[in-house]
């Protein structure tokens, strides 16, 4: 089964607009269990349940609150929470670029994968090569489903990768913690141990192999899973391997010599065209009519193509009488 994008629309920075499609950058592995009851092995259910009254709760009475206080709520109504939520399409804008080593790890989040559209390899290699040249990665604002996020847009291998960023608020201050901060002579660390200690790292390094490291104890796990399944005559079925992505939409040939120099000229980025609600109901209410009139034409056209059927059947039938 082939990868689907999450969204497929557009990589902008200064006035290039480049089509891509945001592809999932990570596989989770984890095994999965659910709760059983010990007594007959019969699956152990959820259930909504009123806290005071102990009856279950549909899921048409179920409304989101925000708990204020201990104990004190205010309940949010739909519109409250779709008025929050980001307006912007599908687009990757980058404001601006900064050196890659400038952001320290723990603002790093989640991976994604930027694929080119069709025939815009021009304009997504532009941009990788360049980034990879000069040591930047562009910070941009994604929209993905209904949340805007953070994120960095940076080369890697033959691909650009969109990271997603943390906030600020949303990192614990290491200065929040009790930690060494005084020189190293005054936890009485000589300058021989330090000299011992580089070596030893300096012994123990080596390339960086990914393929090297497995999640261990889930393989334990699953042989574990597989033995108990054989015991029962059962047999586990294989994981399927996710087939590559096909080509995305076209575009068409773009000067970039002149947008790059307009863009440096201006300084500004022209995001995708986006309808406005005025034009957006224009248009609806021309669609209108038109829709209305195929309609009815179309309605004529089946009972002109009735009639001969009908005429000629009434004559076949006088004919044998």
């Amino acid at each position: 089964m082939a990868a689907r994008p999450i969204w497929t629309g557009t990589l902008s920075f200064g006035l290039l607009n480049v089509p891509v499609s945001l592809m999932t950058g990570e596989r989770r592995n984890e095994l999965h269990f659910r709760m059983l009851d010990g007594r007959n092995n019969a699956a152990v259910k959820y259930e909504r349940v009123n806290a005071e009254t102990g009856e279950e709760v549909p899921w048409n009475e179920i409304v989101k609150a925000f708990e204020y206080e201990k104990g004190n709520y205010v309940v949010l109504e739909p519109d409250d929470i779709k008025s929050a939520s980001p307006t912007g399409r599908e687009s990757v804008e980058i404001e601006t670029f900064v050196d890659a080593a400038s952001i320290p790890p723990q603002y790093f989040d989640k991976p994604y994968i930027l694929t080119p559209g069709k025939k815009a390899e021009k304009g997504y290699v532009l941009l990788r090569e360049t980034l990879r040249k000069t040591g930047k990665i562009g910070i941009a604002r994604v929209v993905i489903r209904t949340r805007e996020y953070l994120s960095a847009v940076m080369p890697q291998g033959n691909a650009l990768l969109l990271v997603l960023l943390r906030y600020p608020q949303e990192l614990v201050d290491v200065e929040d913690y009790r930690l060494p901060e005084k020189a190293t002579a005054d936890y009485r660390i000589a300058p021989k141990e330090l000299e011992m200690a580089e070596q030893l790292i300096e012994s123990m390094s080596g390339e960086w192999k990914p393929g090297d490291y497995r999640d261990e104890f889930r393989d334990r796990l699953k042989k574990i899973i597989e033995k108990r399944l054989q015991a029962k005559g059962a047999v586990m079925a294989e994981e399927d391997e996710q087939e590559p992505q096909a080509e995305n939409a076209s575009t068409n040939v773009v000067d970039f010599m002149a947008l790059l120099k307009k863009s440096l000229d201006s300084n500004k980025r022209t995001p995708a065209k986006q309808d406005t609600p005025e034009v957006a109901k224009k248009s609806s209410s021309k669609a209108a009519p038109k829709k209305a009139a195929a309609r009815k034409s179309a309605a004529k056209a089946s009972k002109k193509s009735a009639k001969p059927a009908g005429s000629s059947g009434a004559a076949r039938k006088r004919k044998a009488s």
